[in-house]
């Protein structure tokens, strides 16, 4: 005879590590080369391999200054929203009976526990924690690329040397853009992790929707395809 505490207790534990392997699996997938050649990421990469050459020639860099100024927006923006976010986690730690009679009126949901309630929160917790180092590590190097284009040499001198400098400056922003890419990343997959409160089943679907709409974003849009045409 089937137990059906046990059978409940099946479904959350393996939609939670259904979870897991799409989020790293999809991770080790899109950081391999073979594949990661052909994406949205290696199109932008080229970008700004060019953009390190056109600095180390232009004898004015202010562009360059605000290229910088409107991404790291974008990073604080990110990083500051992820604060707000935490927060509102933490506190609704104790708001599990409200919760659980707000979501009884989804026909097919299903209530959580004291248990399964506080993983549900916690994982959401890690989630947003593991963005906000992603988004200010990513803010941190962008500071630094500013400081590496305030030292580069004036564009007449040392022009043997541009190749290597323009190398090392698109190094630089690759690394910052990878973990801002990781940190949106973990945006999508805490949206899935949200489906958790209705349903292990609806968690489940929610996360093989996010890694197919990442996927096809950063390897079949439309916008990657005009960069790689």
């Amino acid at each position: 005879m089937i137990n059906l505490e046990q059978y409940s207790q099946w479904q959350d534990w393996t939609a939670l590590a259904f979870f897991t392997v799409c989020w790293f699996g999809y991770a080790v997938y899109s950081d391999r080369k073979d594949v990661r050649e052909d994406s949205l990421f290696s199109a932008t990469n080229r970008m700004r391999l060019q953009w390190m050459r056109e600095m180390l020639g232009r004898e004015n860099r202010s562009v360059d200054a605000i290229i910088i100024g409107n991404l790291t927006r974008s990073f604080t923006f990110f990083a500051s929203t992820t604060m707000f976010v935490l927060a509102a986690l933490v506190s609704v730690l104790g708001y599990r009976e409200r919760v659980n009679a707000i979501i009884a009126d989804i026909p097919f949901a299903k209530l959580s526990d004291g248990a399964f309630w506080q993983m549900k929160i916690y994982l959401l917790i890690i989630i947003f924690i593991y963005a906000f180092f992603k988004f200010t590590w990513s803010l941190r190097q962008y500071n630094y690329v500013s400081l590496f284009i305030g030292a580069v040499p004036d564009y007449r001198a040392r022009l043997n040397e541009h190749e290597h400098l323009a190398q090392k400056g698109a190094n630089l922003t690759v690394n910052a853009a990878r973990h801002f890419n990781n940190g949106l990343r973990a945006y999508y997959f805490g949206l899935a992790a949200l489906g958790w409160f209705v349903h292990p089943y609806l968690f489940i679907a929610a996360t093989a929707w996010i890694v197919h709409v990442t996927h096809r974003r950063e390897f079949r849009s439309t916008t990657m395809k005009i960069l790689n045409a």
